[in-house]
């Protein structure tokens, strides 16, 4: 279950959270009218870019009723000034009747003309012959309309202007009605659809997971319980049933809630859909993009190997080495490349992985490397001839959970860490969560079915991949492990092609120069000169110039 926190940890959370806010709390009347997630997505929609939302929410977190507000507010315009009508779908009429009562109230808070709210029978033909469909509606001085229809996709024909679909994953067929919807936008219309989750496999999800993969360009929200409540949901119930907030009673409410729905908490309050347990990608597609021939280099060393003399440990790494700087001088200098790493010392395995990029955009292997029972020492050597090494280096990213810290940090140190102070480093320490894992494997999945990555043809690379499974709804690796005994594997591969691939997509870029006029004479070093003998001499016999010659110069 999704609640993190104890109810303790919740009221302590809360507190620190309000000891700087103005206390509002007391300033009954003062409030404003919409919390920060419904504002938030009213400006999303008011914003002239925002064509399709949508929306993946808790349950009854008070969305609808913002929803309703934004309605009056369109169809209460003139045409020129961005008018039109607003038509409200959901799943029941109870629903539907609730919106157009909301909306009547905001009607005369907003003091809008509203003609007259009224129910209405409409004739629709289909192939069973004529059938009444039951709406209601609100009219406006301005000419337009709010109008509450049932989820039949045929109830949206002759149509145009903004329609919102409510509880989206519980209509009959979503499908059918987004495509209905979806011909809105051609003459200026809107679309949002807003929903509760209803399994992984329902349209709904189907759709937030093409959005969060880059296969859709929608525009989405996700809101869940906590977040709702961090942006004062418990503090507004209070306000309108007139009982005073404290820390403690909202960590009292909150534990209530989620025992209430009990199994059902993580989807009905966190955004995570339900009865998907099965294995993330089949085994037929993974091996259908093993068409990379880039090697696999293992390092497994001793358990003693720090006890051992200086020249033994030089001697048992030597092999490795040559391997490693064998496989990188064999790089394509024209691609650019993307490294991810994730860490391990005792019991897993740390992987690299080093991806190139091509002019199409297809990420493929260039090579990989294992280590087993490797000091961390000889690890953050092992990647930082890697990172010197790659030509036209956009990101690399590092597990930096617990220990792994390390490595980011040093690595970070080399080559610029990133993070929310300096964004544009090289360097991302990536500290896993769910919203890690869900907002950032859909993208490498897609990879997989769209032929737009390839990877070398390893056994073990394949099982890594297949313990990733579909847990609540988010791609995770289960505690289960797979190999033999003393070499088993925890998904290691799977996580550092995670990483790698989410660096691909960061597009970091440096660049130096150097004049040509500097370049060929033999006085004073310019600056970018200067700065290409020290990343050489850091480099050592594994740095090479990747350059370009352009007009007047040359790029490195």
């Amino acid at each position: 279950m999704s609640a993190p926190f104890s109810k303790e940890e919740w009221a302590e959370i809360r507190r620190q959270s309000t000891e700087v806010l103005p206390e509002i709390i007391d300033q009954v009347g003062l409030p404003k009218a919409l919390l920060s997630y419904q504002g938030s997505a009213i400006a999303k929609l008011e914003s002239s870019t925002c064509h399709v939302l949508f929306i993946e929410k808790s349950r009854r977190i008070g969305l609808t009723w913002g929803f309703a507000s934004y309605a009056v507010l369109r169809a209460g315009r003139a045409k020129d000034a961005g008018g039109m009508d607003v038509m409200y779908i959901s799943y029941s009429q109870e629903m539907t009747r609730e919106f157009i009562d909301a909306c009547a109230m905001w009607a005369r808070a907003f003091s809008t003309a509203a003609l007259q709210m009224d129910e209405f029978l409409f004739d629709d033909s289909d192939d069973e012959g004529i059938r009444s469909i039951q709406a209601f509606r609100i009219r406006f001085a301005s000419g337009f309309e709010i109008i509450g229809l049932s989820s039949a996709p045929r109830s949206l024909r002759g149509k145009q202007g903004v329609v919102m679909i409510d509880e989206a994953a519980f209509v009959d067929n979503l499908k059918e009605l987004l495509k209905a919807a979806l011909a809105f936008l051609m003459w200026g219309g809107q679309v949002v659809v807003c929903s509760t989750h209803n399994g992984t496999e329902n349209e709904f999800n189907i759709q937030i997971q093409d959005i969060l993969s880059g296969r859709s360009s929608y525009d989405h929200m996700h809101i869940d319980f906590d977040e709702a409540l961090q942006q004062g949901l418990y503090q507004r119930i209070c306000l309108v049933t007139n009982k005073p907030w404290t820390p403690e009673a909202e960590a009292d409410w909150r534990e209530n809630i989620i025992k209430f729905y009990g199994d059902g908490a993580d989807e009905e309050l966190f955004c995570i859909p339900t009865m998907g347990t099965g294995a993330w990608l089949t085994g037929p597609l993974i091996e259908a993009r093993m068409t990379s021939d880039a090697p696999v280099l293992p390092l497994d060393l001793p358990v003693d190997f720090l006890h051992l003399p200086a020249l033994t440990r030089q001697g048992l790494l030597a092999t490795f080495m040559a391997d490693l700087e064998a496989a990188l001088e064999k790089l394509d200098p024209n691609q650019m490349h993307a490294f991810g790493f994730d860490f391990a010392r005792v019991a897993d395995l740390s992987v690299g992985t080093l991806l190139s990029i091509d002019k199409t955009l297809k990420r493929t292997s260039a090579l990989t490397f294992e280590l087993r029972a490797v000091p961390g020492d000889e690890q953050k050597m092992i990647t930082k001839t890697v990172l010197t090494a790659a030509p036209r280096l956009v990101g690399a990213a590092f597990d930096a959970t617990g220990m792994g810290w390390t490595v980011a940090e040093d690595m970070g140190r080399h080559f610029s860490l990133r993070d929310k102070d300096h964004p544009a480093g090289l360097v991302h320490a990536i500290k896993f969560s769910q919203d890690w894992y869900r907002v950032n494997m859909p993208p490498l999945k897609t990879a997989f079915e769209d032929d737009a990555i390839a990877i070398s043809k390893n056994d073990d690379h394949l099982s890594d991949l297949r313990l990733v499974k579909v847990i609540r709804g988010i791609p995770s690796i289960p505690d289960s492990r797979t190999g033999e005994t003393n070499k088993k594997r925890h998904g290691d591969y799977a996580i550092a092609l995670a990483l790698a691939h989410f660096a691909s997509r960061m597009q970091w870029h440096e660049y130096g120069y150097r004049s040509a006029s500097a370049a060929g004479t033999s006085g004073e070093q310019s600056v970018a000169d200067r700065e290409f003998a020290r990343r050489k001499s850091e480099g050592g016999s594994n740095f090479r110039m990747r350059s370009m010659r352009g007009a007047g110069g040359t790029f490195h």
